[in-house]
């Protein structure tokens, strides 16, 4: 059997250092919590969001840190409104972002991007080009 249904991507990444120090979360800490998370959504609503996990960095200026990025699609198995998904996923990466204190996480969606951010703050180690 063959499946087509409309294209959904999403992705987001989430640092692995607590704010803005040195110390670093395990990819499995954010794997537990991901993965409790996608237990809670399935006992409490059906829903199943499967997510692919990749270690990258994030480089900026003098900021080099390690990250999670979480990529998402429409599974045709498990197909859900594009509306519900988007939700789905802001609200993992606001939950994530809380627990794992972040200050800011960018969600790229395959139609538009949201920057979710809690203050202005940016990391002491990006090199402001105004000085």
């Amino acid at each position: 059997m063959i499946k087509t249904i409309p294209t959904f991507t999403a992705t987001f990444s989430i640092g692995l250092q607590k704010g803005y120090t040195q110390t670093l979360y395990t990819k499995e800490e954010v794997t537990t919590a991901l993965q409790e998370y996608q237990d809670k959504l399935i006992k409490d609503k059906g829903m199943y969001l499967s997510a692919r996990l990749t270690t990258c960095e994030v480089v900026l200026s003098g900021q080099i840190e390690p990250h999670l990025t979480f990529d998402f699609i429409n599974y045709p198995k498990f197909e859900l409104p594009i509306k519900t998904l988007k939700e789905a996923v802001l609200k993992l990466a606001k939950s994530l972002m809380k627990t794992f204190k972040q200050n800011r996480v960018v969600v790229v969606f395959s139609d538009d991007t949201i920057m979710i951010e809690i203050r202005e703050e940016v990391d002491p180690r990006i090199v402001s080009l105004d000085k």
